[in-house]
C-alpha cells in the first residue's frame, strides 16, 4: 500500500446494492482517513430501494445516492478494488490490490434477506480497515 490516504473502489453490477453499502460502511467507519468510490458494470437508474431502507435501519442513509459506471480511471486511481459479483468487467491494472468477496446480490429480495446481506459487508468492511491499519474514528 503507499503511503498516504489509501483509496478503496467498490464494484458490484448495478451499483444499486452491495458496493453502496460497502462504500457506505466505509465512509462511516474510516471518516477521511479512506477515499471511498463505488461503481457498477451496469449501474441502475437508482440505489436499490430495500438495500436504502436497509441501511437506514443501521444509521445510514443512502437515499441520494446514484449508480455510477465503472471506469478504468476509477481504478487506476484506487489502490484496492474490491469486487462483489461482477466477474471479469473489472479492469486489472498491475500494483493494485484486488478482493473478490463473494457476497449475495439484495436485488429482488426482501427486506429480510437484505439484512444479512448488510450485516455479511458490515463485517467485512471492518476486516479491511484493520488491514489498511485505518483506525476507525472514535
Amino acid at each position: 500500500m503507499p503511503p498516504g490516504k489509501p483509496s478503496v473502489l467498490f464494484v458490484c453490477v448495478h451499483n444499486a446494492g452491495r458496493s453502496q453499502m460497502a462504500a457506505a460502511f466505509l465512509t462511516r467507519m474510516a471518516g477521511d482517513a479512506v477515499e471511498v468510490r463505488s461503481a457498477g458494470s451496469v449501474p441502475a437508474e437508482e440505489v436499490n430501494p430495500v438495500v436504502v431502507d436497509a441501511m437506514a435501519e443501521v444509521g445510514i442513509d443512502v437515499s441520494a445516492e446514484i449508480p455510477k459506471i465503472l471506469t478504468a480511471d476509477a481504478v487506476r486511481a484506487s489502490d484496492v478494488c474490491v469486487t462483489m459479483g461482477c466477474g471479469d468487467t473489472c479492469p486489472v491494472f498491475p500494483g493494485k490490490r484486488y478482493l473478490d468477496w463473494p457476497v449475495a446480490d439484495p436485488a429482488g429480495r426482501g427486506i429480510e434477506a437484505v439484512r444479512p446481506v448488510r450485516d455479511e459487508i458490515e463485517r467485512r468492511v471492518r476486516g479491511l480497515i484493520g488491514e489498511l491499519g485505518v483506525p476507525e474514528p472514535a
